[in-house]
């Protein structure tokens, strides 16, 4: 029998390293999964006033909320978790979605930071704008814009609304028939694109026929498909792999592409104001645009907006401001085709003030109550953004006592708080009269927020009210909206809220 083999030196010496950096990585493994158990102990601890959905040990309640039926899931659970019911995301993620208007008045008057992950991801495209800057500099920013918002500058803009409705309405005419339906959600798009860009850039063209434009909007179109998608894809959260995906590359390109047209007439503007006439020009014009304002705005020391702060808020007031009024006026075609009464009596107070192939004038829109009822409501029901999230600078206390330590994440979901039987009588059906001025003195200011509320509500909601009101009086002095009940609409939480198969309905021409 032969002795027992001696080691060889060579063996030794590589077999030491090797345990010792299995040893290490183990080590590493075995705290990270120490962490990961702590954090999900430290989240169970902070919720555990919070009753909600039981949820799976791994995958959280994902599977119950996935995008089809999650705000099917919010018509109904508030009854059974009133105020608020946290969501699981996997194992060690959970938002605490709120419902309540008292809730949503507390967390709405603070200065807790939006979420961040979400926000980067959009930066790249409209950059560091009112939408996504925070603290000091979002300050900053807000008070250069609010000029841009003020009456005397809107008033104007209602010319440039009244042009770009029509222009959409005259291709319905062409197109509608008595035997198919038109899917709305596009051409709305297009017109609303078409209506922003004057407004922003006095761009003389019409997206609904040019194809520059037409390009920009599927371009714009593109990159909110694939920001909601990186979002819903949790390995495509690492900007590393991001940056390699096929997604990220064409997101990388869409960008340069959406960022050419702004970026040009930025520098030509600054060139242009270098010469005192074109100053005087500026003053004298029919009204000032967006891009006007912005390059007039002077901070308290005199400082204006950088090229590159310019770029990042105009490209927030096209994307924000065409995307969101796009949804919104979909939604309430949608909704006065679905209740012809309403429809009728909103058309009989239009043809009061309006005749027909006239345009609306701002005193105009005062005179149109009960229209304006039936805009609110069908905001409530459908409102163009789903939910606001926060993540807590500081521990909350809510009205009821329950309270939530610093660095949880705070989701106020808009679209079951209008949906909320606590808050609203029969909440699916739709009724203006919840707007009428009796009605709406006893709501809860916090009740109705389709444009948020406290600092950070929307700058820009006037605008939008504005070119809601003209889009609605002009189409139905021209058409009678009646539903396509074959194909009805399924609504999605994208970036503003859509449907999933469009909004198709019969345009029926009253002249």
């Amino acid at each position: 029998m032969g002795a027992d083999k001696i080691p060889s030196w060579l063996e030794t010496h590589w077999t030491r390293p090797l345990h010792l950096a299995l040893t290490f990585v183990l080590a590493l493994l075995l705290l990270q999964v120490v962490k990961l158990y702590l954090r999900r102990q430290g989240l169970l601890r902070a919720l555990r006033l919070f009753p909600g959905p039981p949820p799976h040990w791994l995958f959280g309640n994902q599977r119950e909320f996935y995008l089809e039926k999650e705000l099917q899931q919010f018509n109904v659970l508030p009854e059974q978790y009133p105020c608020a019911l946290p969501l699981w995301v996997g194992a060690f993620q959970v938002l605490l979605n709120i419902y309540d208007p008292e809730y949503a008045k507390i967390l709405l008057n603070r200065r807790d930071p939006k979420i961040q992950h979400g926000y980067k991801f959009i930066i790249p495209w409209i950059g560091g704008g009112l939408l996504s800057l925070e603290g000091k500099k979002w300050y900053q920013h807000r008070h250069l814009l609010t000029p841009a918002f003020h009456l005397s500058i809107l008033k104007p803009y209602i010319h440039v609304m009244n042009d770009s409705v029509c222009r959409m309405l005259d291709t319905w005419e062409k197109l509608s028939t008595q035997d198919n339906s038109v899917e709305i959600c596009e051409p709305i798009r297009l017109m609303t694109l078409d209506s922003i860009m004057k407004c922003a850039f006095s761009v003389q063209t019409s997206s609904q026929t040019e194809s520059f434009s037409t390009n920009y909007l599927s371009t714009v179109t593109k990159l909110s498909e694939l920001i909601f998608c990186r979002l819903n894809n949790y390995l495509h959260h690492n900007d590393l792999i991001y940056r390699w995906s096929s997604q990220g590359q064409e997101f990388q390109a869409l960008c340069q592409i959406a960022h050419q047209l702004p970026a040009k007439i930025i520098q030509e503007r600054r060139e242009a104001l270098k010469n005192n006439s074109e100053q005087d020009k500026i003053r004298k014009k029919k009204f000032l645009d967006f891009l006007d304002v912005l390059l007039c705005a002077k901070s308290e020391n005199g400082e204006g907006l950088s090229n590159e702060e310019l770029e990042a808020e105009v490209n927030t007031f096209v994307f924000g401001g065409h995307d969101t009024t796009a949804s919104s006026l979909s939604w309430i075609f949608y909704c006065m085709a679905m209740n012809p009464e309403h429809q009728h009596q909103c058309r009989e107070e239009i043809r009061n003030i309006i005749k027909y192939g006239d345009t609306i004038t701002w005193d105009h829109l005062d005179q149109m109550p009960y229209s304006t009822m039936c805009i609110k409501e069908a905001l409530r029901l459908y409102p163009p953004s789903i939910t606001i999230a926060r993540e807590l600078s500081k521990p909350i206390t809510f009205p009821d006592g329950r309270f939530l330590p610093t660095g949880m994440t705070v989701v106020l979901n808009i679209w079951a708080l209008h949906h909320n039987p606590t808050v609203w009588e029969n909440p699916q059906v739709f009724n203006p009269e919840r707007f009428s001025q009796e009605n709406s003195m006893k709501r809860h200011s916090y009740a109705f927020l389709p444009f948020s509320a406290g600092p950070r509500n929307c700058i820009g909601q006037q605008l939008a009210m504005l070119e809601l009101k003209v889009g609605l009086a002009l189409t139905l002095l021209r058409f009678e909206l009646l539903p396509d009940l074959e194909k009805p609409p399924i609504p999605m939480p994208h970036l503003v809220l859509r449907s999933k198969n469009g909004i198709h309905l019969y345009l029926r021409p009253l002249h």
